[in-house]
């Protein structure tokens, strides 16, 4: 499946013991025919008053902690199969829920944001982390500087910009900054250029997936970190590389994703090897 060209596995996993292997993800995205962004393995409920318990994986075999696009592709899979149009999951990042709209488009609640150097988390800390000091290129005249830091369930690291995301080198920039010592879990890293109070234009480099063609959570922190900085309002529509993402920064502090999502293909996954037979109907 796909949520705005971010290339998702939907790996129904429930009535099983097993789960899908950091081995497995990595074989998997090795095939061209089957490369992603992340798995979402869908498993039977851990805890009580939820539908299932998401295990999300990264295609180069690590564990994240929430992905929105691939949220959005779970709820369109469950619903198709008649499993109803609002879901109460659980994850890694915590408790989410999700809806499907009449139109086809498909909410998800993120929950709530974190500032918080130790909730991103960070190495040291920081009083005020609209902006740490973080930059590329030299002392003088960064390329890059002075990014807005938050936790969408995982952390997320958002550089301003005034000119267009696409004349960055994002990724030649977003490997070294993925992993720089200031992020102890690594991080996701976005470049975001606001147009409008209500519209940003922004790029990703997806932490254990690489650039990616639109990343929900970080559409979510670029709203969520431009609100706290007043450079734009708490609803905003996100304009990423795969298309247009709706997200809205609620009074209550949740923070509310909403976008579409598409079946691609379907087939049989081995979860031990990551070997993949594609449905022969679907085989042209």
């Amino acid at each position: 499946m796909n949520g705005l060209g971010n290339e998702i596995v939907v790996a129904d996993m429930r009535g099983r013991a097993d789960r899908v292997t950091p081995a497995a993800a990595i074989a998997l995205n090795a095939d061209p025919a089957t490369r992603f962004d992340q798995v979402m393995a869908i498993h039977d409920p851990r805890t009580p008053g939820t539908a299932n318990y998401i295990e999300i994986i990264n295609s180069d075999g690590s564990l994240a902690q929430a992905c929105g696009n691939g949220m959005r592709c779970v709820v369109q899979a469950l619903s198709a199969e008649g499993g109803g149009k609002r879901f109460v999951f659980e994850t890694l990042a915590g408790i989410l829920t999700a809806e499907e709209h009449a139109d086809g488009l498909i909410s998800v609640d993120m929950g709530t944001p974190k500032f918080a150097w130790y909730d991103i988390p960070l190495a040291e800390e920081f009083a005020d982390t609209r902006q740490i000091e973080l930059q590329v290129g030299p002392i003088d005249a960064p390329v890059l500087h002075s990014p807005s830091v938050a936790s969408m369930g995982n952390p997320h690291a958002t550089f301003w910009v005034r000119d267009d995301v696409w004349s960055y080198a994002l990724d030649r920039f977003g490997p070294l900054l993925e992993n720089h010592p200031i992020f102890p879990e690594r991080a996701n890293i976005s470049i975001a250029q606001v147009v409008a109070p209500d519209h940003i234009v922004l790029r990703t480099w997806e932490r254990g997936a690489g650039l990616t063609r639109a990343c929900g959570t970080a559409a979510c922190a670029a709203v969520v970190n431009g609100a706290r900085t007043r450079r734009t309002a708490r609803k905003a529509t996100v304009t990423l590389p795969g298309g247009d993402l709706a997200v809205e920064w609620r009074e209550d502090d949740h923070v509310v994703l909403t976008g579409p999502a598409e079946l691609e293909f379907a087939g049989r996954l081995d979860p031990a090897t990551g070997a993949f037979v594609r449905d022969r109907q679907d085989v042209a």
